[in-house]
């Protein structure tokens, strides 16, 4: 199945890149490697959620995201925050473009109504998903997933960053559910080489890692 091909802005990608690492939203270290919650090795750790405390960098995400809204996705009814990280994002989007917002939970409540989705969206509503950071892909398109199973139909995923994982890619394109990032980890490196957050001798490892991130660290 193929989905149909989103085009980022090379400027703006470039531009976020910057501001990520400038804020620390993303640091590289490939000489010591972080650990994530799974255990796995990686150079790059990733807390978009930290873009929300600066206006100007929150500010440009949203634009980014407003456009490729519009050029992609004109004729979007809802916009639908992933939970938690997607969720500021989405409502500033939301209300640029004068659209409903909903969020999606990453599971549903244990009490009450017991509600995956909150907010309104009705059967066939046209929807969007905003989310922070899009690694493997599975809890993106979970995402997505849960606004089909709603009766609505999801045009798309957005995202502020992607490791650009080949498993993400395969995970989308068998869905039939587009998806794209404001930019991503090829557009990263290049920014962090060209301000010095690393070097030219890093870059081997930093393309081994996305390329095979379980054997990444592994003597």
């Amino acid at each position: 199945m193929t989905t149909p091909s989103i085009r980022i802005n090379p400027e703006l990608a470039g531009q976020i890149a910057a501001d990520l690492l400038a804020i620390g939203a993303v640091a590289l270290r490939p000489q010591q490697p972080f650990t994530w919650t799974s255990g796995l090795k990686s150079p790059i750790y990733c807390d978009n959620r930290l873009t929300i405390s600066f206006p100007e960098i929150r500010e440009r995400i949203a634009e980014g995201f407003v456009t490729l809204i519009r050029d992609n996705f004109p004729d979007a009814e809802v916009i639908a925050g992933a939970a938690t990280g997607g969720i500021p994002h989405a409502a500033w989007v939301a209300q640029k473009l004068g659209l409903p917002m909903v969020y999606v939970r990453d599971k549903a409540k244990g009490h009450g109504k017991e509600n995956l989705i909150e907010g309104l969206i009705k059967p066939g509503q046209k929807t969007v998903v905003i989310e922070d950071l899009i690694s493997t892909g599975g809890s993106s398109l979970k995402v997505a997933l849960a606004v089909n199973e709603a009766g609505a139909q999801a045009l798309g995923v957005l995202g502020i960053f992607s490791y650009q994982f080949e498993k993400a890619r395969e995970a989308f394109a068998g869905s039939g559910i587009p998806f794209e990032t404001l930019t991503n980890y090829s557009v990263l490196l290049d920014v962090a080489l060209r301000n010095g957050s690393i070097q030219e001798q890093d870059l081997q490892a930093l393309k081994a890692w996305r390329e095979n991130p379980s054997e990444y660290g592994k003597a």
